[in-house]
C-alpha cells in the first residue's frame, strides 16, 4: 500500500515535467534557447585542415557516364576516401554554366555531385549525405571557394566545410578538386542541431531550376534571346565607376521576384521558385510562416521577427568584401541557401568560384572600390529586400559598418587572410603541376594566387576608407568623385581566371578591337581572317584554331563554331556548325551600349560568303 501511496503526486509531477519540457522544444528560440550543434565525424576525417585528401571514385564504365554528363543523371559508383571504402554512392556531373562551358571546351573535366544516401536514403559518410567535387573551373587561384568559405566561417556566418582532394578515377589520376559540404542534412544537423528549420535554394526555372537548379540552363541561348538594346548606356571613361559588375540589366536583374525574396502576396503558388526548390520537406504552415517574413522583410513590421540580424548582417560583410556578381546581389540572382526556423530568414553561402571580380568584370577598380553601401551590382538596392533592410535603419547600417570594421581589422589587416593564402598555394602547388586535367598552367596559376593577395589588400584600403569617409560608399558618391578611389593599376581581374575561361562566352581580353570587328575577309582553303588584325581561324575536324593567340585557348576569345542546340547538349560540334561565333567580352572601355559579349559569323551574306551580325537571332 505504501508503494502506491504518492502515486498521484508522482504522475501530476511527471505529467508537469513534460509539458515543461515540451513548451521549451516548441518555444526555445523565443526564450533564448538555442539547439546544440552536432559533431557527426565527417568534420574532421574528410574535411581536416592542412592537407590535401585523397578520393578513388571507382565505376565500371567510366568513358560512358562522362558521355552522359551533361544530362545530370545518378549513376552508381563506390568511393575510396583516405583509404576508407564507401560502397553504392551516385554521383552525377554539376554546374549551372560551368556544366555547359565544360562541354564546350572539349574537356571531361566536370564538377560532381555525390550522393552518400541516394539509394537508401540512410548511408553517409560518417554522418555526411551530401558532397560536390568542383572541378575549379574558371579560377586560376585555384581557391576563389576555399578562401570565401574560409573567410565566412573564421568571421562568423554559417558556410559548409571544404578541402583539396586528389581524385584519382579507377586508380589513374583524374585531377585536384575542392570537396564541399553539402548544404542539407548534415549540414543542419552540424550547424542547427535538432532545431527543425526548413531549407530552401531559390532559383529561378529559367536559369537553373531543373536538377540541382542547374538543369537546361544554356548561356549561349540566353545570349541569342536576350536584346541587349536595352542595356544603359556605360559613362565613359575618366566619369566614375564603369560598367560595375552585370549592373544595368534590365528590370533589376534575371531573377523573378520570389528569388529576389520580395514579398507579391499572401498566396504559396506566388513563390514557386522558392518552394519547389526546397531541401526540406514543408507544410502548409511552413509557407505561411515563410510568407510572413518576406512581408516583414519588405518594411512591413520588425525586422528582427523575420531575420537572423546579426547573422545575415555577417554573411553580406564577408560576401560583399569578396565582389561576388554570381549571387543574390548580382544579375543572375542565385547562388545562396536561404534557412528558416520559427519564422527567421537567415542566408547561407554558395558558389564563389567567381568572387573577386570575376563575373564579367573587366575592370579592376570597379571591383576593387564596389561601395559597400549599394551593394547590389544587377539592379537597384530596395530590388533585394535581403539586403535592403540594413540601410533602412542608422541602427542596422551602424552595426553593418561595425562589423566590417571587425572583419577587416581581424582577417584582414593582421595578416590572417594574406597567410592562408599563402598557406593554401603552398600545398596545393605539386598537384596542380601533376594535374592531368587541369584549365591553367602552373604559371598561370602562379600569377593568380598574386593576383589574388593584391586584389585582397586593394579592396580592404578601399573598404577601410570607405568605412572612414574618405572614400564615397555609394555608386552615387563614387561617380561624383572618382579621384577618391583605390588605385588599381597594375592588377589585371583576368589573372585570377574569369567567366567564360575554359569554355563558353567570357574570359580574358582577346585583344580584339571594336574597330577590328567589321568586315570578314574570306581566304583560301577554309581560313578564315578578321580583316586588319592579323588574327586566323583554320578549319579542323569541325573545331577551330585560333593563329593570333598564342597563350589563349579558342573558348577564352576567338572565332569559335556555332552549334545546333542539340549538339550543345551533347558537348559535340559537328563537322559542318552552322556558323562562328567571335567572343570578345573584354571590350575597351570606349565601349557603347548594344555591344553584346559575342558577335555571331552565319552563311546569309548575298553571296553566300559569311556576315557580321550581332548576338541574336539572325
Amino acid at each position: 500500500m505504501s508503494t502506491h501511496k504518492h502515486i498521484d503526486r508522482v504522475c501530476a509531477a511527471v505529467l508537469a515535467l513534460t509539458l515543461i519540457l515540451t513548451v521549451l522544444f516548441i518555444q526555445g528560440k523565443s526564450l533564448g534557447l538555442e539547439a546544440a550543434p552536432s559533431a557527426l565525424g565527417y568534420e574532421e576525417r574528410l574535411f581536416a585542415a592542412g592537407r590535401v585528401h585523397t578520393i578513388d571514385l571507382r565505376m565500371e564504365d567510366w568513358e560512358g557516364f562522362l558521355e552522359t554528363c551533361t544530362n545530370e543523371e545518378y549513376q552508381l559508383c563506390s568511393l575510396t576516401i583516405d583509404g576508407e571504402a564507401v560502397e553504392s554512392a551516385a554521383i552525377r556531373a554539376k554546374g549551372n554554366t560551368s556544366l555547359t562551358s565544360v562541354a564546350a571546351y572539349g574537356n571531361d573535366r566536370y564538377s560532381f555531385k555525390v550522393e552518400f544516401d541516394h539509394y537508401d536514403g540512410v548511408s553517409t559518410y560518417h554522418g555526411l549525405d551530401k558532397l560536390s567535387l568542383n572541378n575549379l573551373i574558371q579560377d586560376n587561384t585555384c581557391m576563389k571557394d576555399f578562401l570565401v568559405y574560409q573567410l565566412m566561417a573564421a568571421f562568423g556566418a554559417a558556410a559548409p566545410l571544404c578541402s583539396y582532394v586528389w581524385l584519382t578515377v579507377n586508380g589513374e589520376p583524374w585531377g585536384l578538386y575542392l570537396a564541399v559540404e553539402g548544404i542539407e542534412d548534415a549540414f543542419l544537423e552540424r550547424n542547427y542541431g535538432n532545431a527543425g528549420g526548413n531549407l530552401y535554394k531559390p532559383d529561378s526555372m529559367s536559369f537553373g531550376g531543373g536538377r540541382g537548379n542547374g538543369g537546361g540552363f544554356d548561356m549561349e541561348a540566353l545570349m541569342e534571346d536576350f536584346d541587349f538594346s536595352d542595356m544603359p548606356e556605360r559613362p565613359a571613361e575618366g566619369e566614375g565607376p564603369q560598367g560595375r559588375q552585370n549592373g544595368g540589366f534590365p528590370g533589376g536583374g534575371m531573377g523573378s521576384s520570389d528569388v529576389k525574396l520580395q514579398y507579391v502576396d499572401d498566396d504559396p503558388d506566388s513563390y514557386p521558385n522558392i518552394f519547389d526548390n526546397a531541401k526540406t520537406a514543408v507544410t502548409a504552415a511552413d509557407k505561411t510562416r515563410l510568407i510572413a517574413a518576406l512581408k516583414i522583410l519588405g518594411g512591413e513590421g520588425n525586422i528582427e521577427d523575420a531575420v537572423d540580424v546579426e547573422q545575415v548582417i555577417r554573411y553580406f560583410v564577408v560576401h560583399g568584401f569578396v565582389c561576388n556578381g554570381d549571387s543574390y546581389t548580382g544579375t543572375m540572382v542565385h547562388n545562396y541557401y536561404l534557412y528558416e526556423e520559427g519564422g527567421v530568414l537567415s542566408m547561407l553561402p554558395w558558389d564563389y568560384n567567381l568572387a573577386f571580380g570575376g563575373f564579367q568584370t573587366a575592370d579592376a577598380s570597379n571591383a576593387v572600390n564596389e561601395p559597400i553601401d549599394t551593394p547590389v551590382t544587377g539592379g537597384s538596392l530596395e530590388d533585394r529586400p535581403m539586403a535592403a533592410w540594413i540601410f533602412r535603419s542608422e541602427e542596422h547600417t551602424a552595426l553593418y559598418h561595425q562589423y566590417y570594421g571587425e572583419f577587416l581589422s581581424s582577417l584582414l589587416e593582421s595578416g590572417w587572410c594574406d597567410a592562408l593564402i599563402d598557406e593554401t598555394a603552398a600545398r596545393i602547388a605539386p598537384y596542380i603541376a601533376e594535374d592531368p586535367t587541369k584549365f591553367c598552367t602552373e604559371e598561370e596559376f602562379e600569377t593568380g594566387v598574386a593576383a589574388l593577395k593584391d586584389f585582397c589588400i586593394l579592396r580592404a584600403q578601399s573598404v577601410r576608407g570607405q568605412l572612414d569617409g574618405s572614400i564615397p560608399s555609394t555608386t552615387q558618391g563614387q561617380s561624383e568623385n572618382p579621384s577618391a578611389l583605390v588605385d588599381c593599376a597594375g592588377l589585371d581581374l583576368s589573372d585570377m581566371g574569369a567567366m567564360g575561361m575554359g569554355g563558353g562566352p567570357g574570359g580574358g581580353d582577346c585583344g580584339v578591337s571594336e574597330a577590328a570587328v567589321s568586315p570578314i575577309k574570306i581566304g583560301e582553303e577554309g581560313v578564315h581572317e578578321l580583316e586588319g588584325t592579323g588574327i586566323q581561324c583554320a578549319d579542323r575536324i569541325g573545331l577551330r584554331e585560333v593563329s593570333g593567340f598564342p597563350a589563349l585557348p579558342p573558348a577564352r576569345g576567338g572565332l569559335l563554331p556555332h552549334r545546333h542546340r542539340d549538339q550543345r547538349r551533347r558537348g559535340r560540334a559537328g563537322p559542318e556548325p552552322a556558323g562562328l561565333r567571335l567572343y570578345f567580352p573584354q571590350l575597351p572601355p570606349a565601349r557603347r551600349r548594344g555591344d553584346p559579349l559575342f558577335h555571331r559569323l552565319l552563311p546569309v551574306g548575298r553571296d553566300g560568303g559569311p556576315a557580321l551580325r550581332r548576338g541574336g537571332a539572325v
